[in-house]
């Protein structure tokens, strides 16, 4: 049976999870069920589309993937099964899924069509946990909807291009458990557009001049302990999902704090790197 993994804003103080995973297992008793995440911030597309994008791939295909962020239809808002890289994503036509597929196209779209589900105020429940359990049963998309086109675009969250390529604009797009700070642009356009010169980066009231492939790849260990970099510093590299990354060595961001605090950040702030 196909693995279902649930996505939400839910948090945990509340029943939503346990409503939500109930629901699933009085339909499907032996649902092979998977958290990623309930601690999105509510309504936060982009944070949401972030983690699943780096967490789905690790799942074999024919994952089942219910995101329920944002996820209440309306007529701007329909509920979508989306086929892609062989996982199938049931979630609202909010942006999550055009920040999920990146360079990537979808070999199938649909559109969920439920009777009265868009009447419904806990579309978790009875909307996209009665289609994960008929696609976990081996259900067809061809029963529970139709081929849909119009996919929100997110050209605003992208990175883009600025000065005849002299610039790079990003965002802050997502902040861990560690208080790292992770950014919208990606190694592929920074190496794309560096071209072999120097550059600068530049956040807040911080200027970076390099870029590490670890954490602990800016520590000299060849140097005395009290000579060398380490914990408490400022460092930048490119972490394994490929993005450009903020962090305080060796952190705890509910003790002494991480990059978000120290530093004074937040989600969308600017991001720029100027190539010399």
């Amino acid at each position: 049976m196909a693995i279902i993994t649930l996505t939400t804003d839910f948090g945990y103080k509340d029943p939503y999870v346990s409503a939500l995973k109930g629901s699933i297992y009085s339909e499907l008793d032996q649902a092979l069920l998977v958290d990623i995440s309930h601690q999105v911030t509510p309504f936060d597309t982009q944070e949401c589309a972030y983690i699943v994008k780096n967490a789905f791939h690790y799942f074999p295909e024919g994952s089942i993937h219910l995101i329920g962020v944002d996820a209440e239809a309306t007529p701007e808002n329909q509920h979508l099964v989306v086929l892609l890289q062989g996982h199938y994503f049931i979630v609202a036509n909010n942006g999550i899924i055009e920040l999920l597929m990146g360079d990537q196209q979808p070999e199938k779209v649909y559109s969920v069509a439920l009777p009265n589900a868009a009447s419904l105020s806990f579309p978790e429940i009875h909307v996209l946990a009665k289609v994960a359990c008929h696609l976990a049963r081996g259900g067809t998309l061809e029963v529970i909807g139709k081929p849909f086109e119009g996919l929100k675009g997110t050209k605003d969250f992208e990175a883009h291009i600025t000065d005849n390529g002299k610039k790079i604009q990003g965002s802050i797009e997502y902040i861990d458990n560690y208080g790292n700070i992770i950014t919208n642009i990606d190694r592929h356009l920074f190496e794309a557009y560096r071209n072999g010169r120097d550059f600068e980066i530049l956040i807040r009231d911080k200027k970076i001049t390099e870029v590490y492939e670890s954490y602990s790849g800016f520590v000299n260990f060849e140097l005395e302990k009290s000579k060398r970099k380490g914990p408490g510093d400022f460092l930048a590299l490119f972490n394994s999902a490929g993005v450009l990354e903020f962090a305080i060595y060796k952190s705890n961001a509910k003790t002494v704090g991480g990059a978000r605090t120290l530093i004074g950040l937040k989600h969308r702030d600017p991001v720029t790197i100027i190539f010399n």
